[in-house]
């Protein structure tokens, strides 16, 4: 007896007849959105390649701004390098970064078409207006991030004194600033993770603005580890921003809470694990009319017995 696979029809991996896509398809779509994104972004990495010389002076400028960083003898802003193809890989790196964000459309786009097919129409309307708030908060974050770098590296270099000669590295200190600028960004996403909570419905305006303790707490805290200069004002700055945040966000609960509890009125004095009250009032209920059999109904069939099963001799154990 030969063993093999069954083969499959060509209509093995259609599309279901309600309208799904199956497996398959998804995974063919995937490669083709993730070709897409990915042309995308290395068309974005040429452009970037040809601006990371203008990309690198703009974030030395926070350092070249200082007069520690003006070398005496030529009167320019100077930095060391200590590997051969330091610079030219740093502005590989630069490209990246810069290629990423100027195809950000694009890749954004393509991978919100391949996951909003399974979304409700809130969901998908609450996911715009989280994009749409995520993209200034981060150029906030990265605004206060060089403000704050250009404050830290005063203060750091003027501890150093006079009779100590400053040289910076290019590639650490542009790893500094980008970090910097990465983790300030991220910070300030997080009312949106405080909206979040609120739209979902786990945490309400009134919990949230109970927490108000906690959450300073936990910003200064965060502000205190994350700041790379050992000063207070950068470690403030930031934790001002983040609570000022919070308390706009915790804002906006308010008025979404407003907004879903339209309605509802009748629900106002009751918390939310406290049973409502039923009106167990009795209502009389009228007789209807009566219904006149248009035709006689028949009798059901009587259930006959199943015929017994013929065993094999096989099957005696």
């Amino acid at each position: 007896m030969a063993f093999g696979l069954k083969k499959r029809g060509p209509s093995s991996f259609a599309r279901a007849s309600d309208g799904s896509m199956t497996l398959i398809e998804h995974i063919r779509e995937l490669r083709n959105r993730l070709f897409r994104a990915s042309l995308a972004v290395v068309v974005g990495f040429g452009f970037g390649f040809w601006l990371a010389e203008p990309v690198r002076k703009l974030l030395s400028q926070p350092y070249c701004d200082l007069p520690q960083s003006v070398d005496p003898d030529t009167g320019k802003c100077l930095f060391v390098q200590l590997g051969v193809a330091d610079v030219f890989l740093l502005n590989l790196k630069i490209g990246l970064w810069v290629g990423l964000i100027i195809a950000a459309p694009v890749w954004l786009y393509q991978l919100w078409a391949f996951i909003a097919p399974g979304l409700h129409r809130h969901e998908r309307r609450y996911a715009y207006i989280f994009t749409a708030l995520a993209a200034p908060l981060f150029a906030a974050g990265a605004v206060l991030a060089f403000f704050v770098t250009t404050k830290g590296l005063e203060f750091l270099l003027n501890v150093s004194g006079d009779d100590i000669a400053t040289n910076l590295e290019v590639t650490r200190y542009i790893s500094f600033v980008t970090n910097l600028i990465l983790l300030f960004g991220v910070a300030f996403e997080f009312p949106l993770i405080v909206l979040m909570l609120n739209f979902v419905g786990l945490a309400s305006a009134k919990r949230l603005l109970s927490w108000w303790r906690v959450a300073i707490f936990v910003f200064f805290a965060f502000s205190a580890v994350v700041t790379p200069t050992p000063d207070p004002f950068g470690m403030t700055a930031l934790a001002i921003c983040l609570s000022a945040l919070y308390f706009g966000a915790v804002g906006v609960a308010f008025l979404n809470d407003r907004r879903r509890g339209k309605g509802r009125e009748v629900y106002a004095g009751i918390d939310d694990d406290e049973v409502s009250p039923l009106d167990l009032s009795n209502e009389p209920v009228p007789t209807g009319a009566r219904i006149e059999a248009s035709a006689p109904v028949e009798a059901p069939a009587p259930i006959t017995a199943p015929a017994p099963i013929e065993r094999r001799y096989d099957d005696m154990t």
